[in-house]
């Protein structure tokens, strides 16, 4: 039977988000549509337009109509894009004679967002037809489709063979545009290509022995892609307040006084094993200290072994990487009675002494070899070695030299 109920004609004569929530909540509950849009009271069009946006949600399609109060929506569509609940209200709070600024204000959302929506759908009469609108929105939604690389044989043999030659992306980029200038299907964006090798199962990255993966074929080898935080955002590396380089008394390129140390570690595959290294800012000396596990603890007690029998003149500050090693830097620093600055991230210059070291020290412990294998008596014949050979920026005098002419004369003069 038919209701006898009338219901006012046309979209907007009533708020709709109120009645469409309670019609979707009666839908899931099991009621038919013709009884659903009776108790809440709108027209058959209405009720039909509103059970096919409910149905075809439920089958995976965002297509169209979205139904409102649902968790899945807001872990489907982000919130950046305007719902369809906010475009019902929209639409009811603009024939209530709201401004815009009002109606950003109660959406929470910025006016030039309000305004957009409005003139973006604008057929000229100056009518907001919400649902009109959703359905556009869907529409113009990005649909996943595939790859241009992926899709193009061509395409994918030109950019699987450069990047074989350990081309970059940009300079893919450019090759394909000087290669093809009157095919603008064959070039591409860096990014592109990125997304291209950084997706889960992508087709441009080789297969190589003994892994079950296949390997990158970017130079660096990254088969992800590295978050970028702003400094601002930046989570404190640890729980100890530190002292940046940039509070340390002395420029970077003062060398005038000994005691000032540069120290990281270099490590061995995937960070199970590790080397300290320690180089005097003035002599140069090379300290290496052995390390068990590459671990704050481990390092803390390993520095203040080392360290804690040299004289107070030759042993004031310390500087260090970010590394999550010196998380106990507090106790090294009370312990051994020196300042400890540490480096900006991502800024191995600002130790030059050290990072220059280190590449040195290479030649004796490869990258990829296993660093846990050489024993203190090792790291003991290495430093000695390292210590005795002239360098030319101390005026072929060996670092070893210099380092005991510091012991033996606290006012050593500048090294020049």
């Amino acid at each position: 039977m038919l209701s006898t109920r009338r219901v006012a004609k046309g979209p907007g004569r009533r708020p709709q988000s109120g009645k469409r929530e309670q019609f979707m909540r009666l839908l899931s509950k099991g009621w038919s549509v013709a009884s659903a849009r009776r108790e809440v009271g709108v027209s058959r069009t209405t009720g039909n337009r509103w059970k096919n946006g409910y149905n075809l949600f439920h089958q995976g399609e965002l297509v169209g109509f979205v139904p409102a109060l649902d968790p899945v929506v807001e872990r489907r569509i982000s919130a950046r894009f305007l719902s369809a609940d906010e475009r019902v209200d929209i639409g009811d709070r603009l024939r209530a004679g709201e401004s815009i600024r009002a109606i950003a204000a109660a959406l929470g959302r910025s006016p030039s967002t309000i305004s957009r929506e409005l003139r973006r759908h604008d057929r000229g009469d100056g009518i907001y037809r919400p649902f009109e609108a959703q359905r556009a929105a869907a529409r113009k939604r990005a649909r996943p489709r595939p790859a241009r690389i992926s899709s193009n044989p061509e395409l994918y043999e030109v950019v699987a063979s450069l990047l074989a030659q350990r081309w970059s992306p940009q300079q893919i980029c450019r090759d394909l545009r000087a290669r093809f200038p009157d095919q603008r299907g064959m070039w591409l964006s860096p990014e592109t290509i990125y997304r291209a090798i950084y997706q889960p199962n992508s087709t441009l990255r080789r297969p190589s022995p003994g892994r079950p993966a296949a390997r990158s074929p970017l130079r660096t080898g990254r088969d992800h892609r590295r978050a970028q935080v702003r400094a601002g955002h930046r989570r404190r590396r640890f729980a100890a307040t530190m002292t940046s380089i940039h509070d340390r008394p002395f420029p970077p390129e003062d060398r005038s006084e000994p005691g000032h140390w540069e120290g990281d570690l270099i490590v061995g595959p995937a960070h199970r094993s590790a080397i300290g290294t320690l180089v005097e800012r003035q002599s140069r000396l090379v300290k290496l200290i052995h390390l068990e596990r590459a671990d704050s603890r481990t390092l803390h007690q390993a520095l203040v072994r080392e360290l804690s029998s040299l004289p107070r003149h030759v042993l004031r500050t310390i500087t260090w990487d970010q590394g999550t090693e010196m998380a106990a830097h507090e106790k090294i620093a009370t312990d051994l009675g020196v300042d400890i600055y540490f480096c900006d991230p991502c800024s191995p210059w600002q130790r030059p002494s050290n990072e220059n070291t280190n590449g040195l020290l290479r030649d004796y412990f490869p990258k990829g070899a296993d660093l846990s294998t050489h024993t203190r008596a090792d790291l003991l014949r290495v430093e000695q070695e390292f210590n005795q050979r002239p360098r030319a920026v101390l005026g072929h005098r060996t670092p070893a030299a210099l380092f005991a002419a510091l012991l033996a004369s606290p006012n050593q003069p500048p090294l020049q």
